[in-house]
This record gives C-alpha cells, sequence and structure tokens, in this order.
C-alpha cells in the first residue's frame, strides 16, 4: 500500500492550542501530510496520510512536545491519498458533545478489543453504539441499539430518555474511542453504574481480531474519501446505499457530501 492512513486523539490541557496551529501545520506541510488536525484545550483529535517515513516523522515531532508524549495512534492503508488538502482546526472541543465542564476522568472502563466479544455476550451487557445514524447504517456490531442520532450533540438527548436499569452493564463504541471518551462520562454522570467502552473503537477491534467472530456486520464509516473500510482496514469495495442498501458505484461516491452513501437512484429521488 502506498499511504498509511494514522487516526489519533489525546485528552490533555493545551493552553496553548491557538500558538500551536501554525507549527503543526507547517510541520505536516513539510512532510507532505494530507488530513485533518483539531486542536482544543482539552486536546487533539486527528487523522493524518502519508508515506510511512513522513507519519513516522510527523508522530516524533508531536511528541517532542512533553504534554503529547503518550500519542498513541491506529493505521489502516489506502493505495490513493484519501484526503485532498491539510488542515488544522481550532475547536471549543475535540468532539462535539455541547456538554460544559464534563469531566472526562469519569469515562467508562475500557474493554480490550480482543475481549470485546465475550464481554458483550454476557445476559446483563446492553451494546450502544455511539455513532451517527448514516454510519451505523454501513455497519455495526451485532445486538447493537442504535439512539438514531445525526450528529454527536444529539446523544445526551437520547441518553437522558434511555430509560434501562441504571445497574445493567453499558457496553459502547464508536469509530476510533474518542467519543466514546465522552459518551461514557456522559452516562455516568446521569446515573448510570457500570459503563464500558471499546477501546481504540471499531478500527482497533477489526485491527486486533480481524472479526474473526463474525460480531461486526457490514463495513466500517470513515470520515475521508475512503467513505467505508472492511474487515481488513481496506477501502471497502462493497459500499452500499443508506437509502435501498444497493451498491454505490465509485463514481457515486465522488459528489455526494460527507455522511449521503446514495446511490445515483436515490440521488435523483431525493433532490
Amino acid at each position: 500500500m502506498s499511504f498509511v492512513i494514522a487516526t489519533f486523539y489525546h485528552f490533555v490541557e493545551l493552553s496553548n492550542y491557538y500558538d500551536m496551529k501554525d507549527e503543526i501545520k507547517a510541520a505536516c506541510d513539510a512532510e507532505g501530510l494530507k488530513g485533518t488536525i483539531l486542536l482544543a484545550e482539552e486536546g487533539i483529535n486527528a487523522t493524518v496520510s502519508g508515506k510511512r517515513d513522513t507519519i513516522d516523522k510527523i508522530f516524533d515531532f508531536l511528541r517532542s512536545d512533553h504534554r503529547l508524549k503518550d500519542i498513541m495512534w491506529k493505521e489502516s492503508a489506502a493505495e490513493y491519498q484519501p484526503f485532498s488538502k491539510m488542515k488544522v482546526r481550532l475547536k471549543r472541543e475535540i468532539v462535539n458533545l455541547g456538554v460544559r465542564d464534563l469531566d472526562i476522568s469519569l469515562r467508562g472502563q475500557y474493554v480490550e478489543p480482543e475481549h470485546w466479544d465475550n464481554f458483550t455476550s454476557q445476559p446483563d451487557v446492553l451494546v450502544i453504539d455511539t455513532r451517527n445514524e448514516y454510519e451505523v447504517k454501513l455497519g455495526k456490531f451485532k445486538n447493537a441499539i442504535n439512539p438514531n442520532t445525526l450528529c454527536f450533540r444529539d446523544f445526551p438527548q437520547w441518553a437522558e430518555s434511555f430509560s434501562e436499569s441504571k445497574d445493567l452493564k453499558l457496553a459502547m463504541y464508536c469509530t476510533g474511542g474518542v467519543r466514546c471518551e465522552k459518551s461514557t462520562a456522559y452516562m455516568k454522570n446521569i446515573g448510570f453504574n457500570h459503563v464500558y467502552h471499546l477501546k481504540g473503537g471499531i478500527l482497533a477491534y477489526l485491527e486486533k481480531t480481524n472479526n474473526k467472530n463474525d460480531n461486526w456486520t457490514g463495513e466500517c464509516f470513515v470520515f475521508d474519501d475512503r467513505v467505508a473500510v472492511d474487515n481488513s482496514l481496506i477501502p471497502s469495495d462493497r459500499i452500499k446505499c443508506i437509502f435501498c442498501s444497493s451498491q454505490v458505484s465509485t463514481d457515486d461516491l465522488k459528489s455526494v457530501p460527507r455522511g449521503q452513501v446514495i446511490c445515483s437512484n436515490c440521488k435523483t429521488k431525493n433532490n
């Protein structure tokens, strides 16, 4: 494969995140990297793509900041560059839940990817998908609850209406893990006592298990031009229309907005 795609996040106080933007952008541009990096006072959240040596160099650069020395990342690969440009953006939150003063140190306990299938097979465990509706339509874990949210900011409203016993075990997951850092903390904040989440998210699960137990069904949506990856984290060639479930062609994908994986027929009907 020609390009390495690295996905990572790290919650840490970055009081000077405004000043970090230009320096990080210059370092990425110097290595020819493309992708998106979000910076906020609460940390960093990013996906970048480049050649093997340039990926290694940018992490050497980031880790030279003592606050980022513990950054870990997940890798996948593609034969083409899945991003068109390099963007470094300043945000209020690196993942936007819209809840002020949420203490993410209250987040749920991690479940290692290798243990996820056994853990979620327990009868007193409810599996909750914290992603958006359009992501869930492309793929999900078997028996997972879909909150039917259009964006992550909708999650608290759904959580407040969730009427299951506070003593049940909740096993939550998202694409790379960052949304669960906040969603599990929120569930504990509103009174759920036993909250867990998949460490590293779906991407880590597929990397570590290759879905050997067929617990994952479909494809995993990703936020770049790959649109979705398969069990081997390779860009999927089996992406289906979110409306009619027919296979979507490469040409169809060139002109659709993010989250709208639509075949030509459905695109015409919905315009």
